[in-house]
């Protein structure tokens, strides 16, 4: 006895293997593009109310340190290195966000190792 496949599943499997690859790749192109958008984009975020600010690219590349004179204290080096740490993390975790909620939103949730 032959298994019968529901009509439309016998014939026409190399079309949906073609047609799965252009949407993947198609995909790929999209996540690829956004990825190098991000990349471009510089974001800032600022500590001890505003007392440090940094700026950081989506590469995760730091490009800038702005320290206010009067939170310079040769006393209190310590204090300084703390808020050049906390506005460079919030700096870098504002870029991961944004670029993992971009590539959600192209890939509708969908995990492919690899693709980001």
């Amino acid at each position: 006895m032959k298994a019968r496949l529901p009509k439309g599943y016998g014939s026409g499997g190399a079309n949906n293997i073609q047609q799965l690859a252009r949407q993947a790749q198609k995909l790929q192109d999209d996540m690829e593009a956004v990825s190098a958008e991000l990349e471009a984009k510089e974001y800032e975020a600022a500590a001890g109310g505003g007392a440090v600010k940094v700026a950081v690219t989506g590469k995760m590349e730091l490009t800038k340190v702005e320290i206010s004179p009067e939170v310079v204290d040769p006393e209190d080096v310590e204090m300084l290195a703390d808020l050049v740490m906390a506005a460079a993390n919030e700096a870098l975790r504002s870029a991961a966000k944004e670029k993992e909620e971009r590539m959600e939103s192209i890939s509708g949730g969908l995990n492919i190792p690899g693709m980001f």
